[in-house]
């Protein structure tokens, strides 16, 4: 290929990017977001339909009109709940993070400790977390501590391996060239090792944050006089529908909240990942 044939691809190339990178934020956004947003759509009509109806009685589905009417009667009930949550939930992802990532740099660099540790970590992710909160109120009382103990054990496992998988999958002949050059173990770690699990650990995160939201509301199931779990319960037991699917909606925004917070994060730790670059071609096909 001549140089004046190289040249006119390159052009032909550049000016096919172009209106991908003119097209507005918004434009992006509902041409990544656009079928999630239908489908929430859909499934909120087919809700008032069903409710509106009579098809489902009120004690089994309450309708969107009664649920807002739970969210505006008592908007600070639910926010003082909502706040606890979060908190506990945040604290313990925190600490299922950082230990996680701690036990799994520890697993690839020790092969020893991988056979001790792996089969502990396992057993304990098998067991019901929900059977063994009480337990947990007798060692720590009634307290946020049982809860944000819960959270970190349904955060954990995930964290741990996906942050093994990724720490170990660099090419071998990447990290001997590395050590041929002089570089060490904390330097190979953080230029080599880290880069490249970010992906997979990234991906671990997003299943943790969601986790740990589950877990802090088992843990005020067992004991508690706080947080949306308390909320469920109280609800529950008053038959009130209407407040209980209130808390399970805020519930699942809390974990599409923190889900998305890692998402944006991905956007800047690993924007050359395959998967960005995925994400980027396809809107500019669609800009196209």
């Amino acid at each position: 290929m001549t140089t004046s044939q190289q040249n006119a691809t390159e052009a032909m190339a550049t000016a096919a990017a172009r209106p991908a990178n003119r097209t507005p934020l918004l434009v992006r956004w509902w041409l990544n977001s656009w079928h999630p947003v239908v489908f929430l759509i859909v499934l909120f009509v087919a809700w008032w339909i069903a409710t509106e109806s009579g098809a489902v009685a009120p004690y089994i589905l309450p309708s969107p009109a009664d649920t807002w009417a739970a969210f505006a009667n008592s908007p600070a009930y639910l926010m003082q709940n909502t706040w606890v949550t979060t908190y506990e939930t945040v604290i313990g992802f925190v600490i299922a993070v950082v230990l996680g990532l701690l036990v799994a740099v520890v697993m690839v660099y020790s092969s020893g400790l991988e056979k001790t540790l792996y089969p502990i970590i396992l057993f304990a992710q098998v067991i019901p977390k929900i059977a063994i909160a009480p337990l947990f109120i007798v060692w720590l009382g009634f307290g946020m501590g049982p809860k944000i103990l819960v959270a970190v054990l349904m955060a954990f496992f995930p964290v741990v391996i996906s942050g093994l998988s990724g720490l170990r999958s660099v090419d071998p002949e990447i990290l001997q060239l590395t050590s041929t050059m002089g570089a060490g173990r904390i330097k190979t770690f953080l230029k080599v090792r880290l880069p490249a699990a970010l992906p997979e650990l990234l991906g671990g995160l997003k299943v943790a944050a969601t986790l740990a939201v589950t877990g802090a509301v088992v843990g005020e199931f067992v004991g508690a006089n706080e947080g949306l779990g308390y909320v469920i319960l109280q609800a529950n037991g008053n038959l009130d529908t209407a407040m209980l699917f209130a808390a399970l909606i805020i519930m699942s925004l809390m974990g599409v909240l923190l889900f998305a917070i890692i998402q944006i994060a991905e956007r800047f730790l690993i924007p050359w990942h395959a998967s960005r670059r995925g994400t980027g071609s396809s809107v500019a096909r669609a800009g196209a």
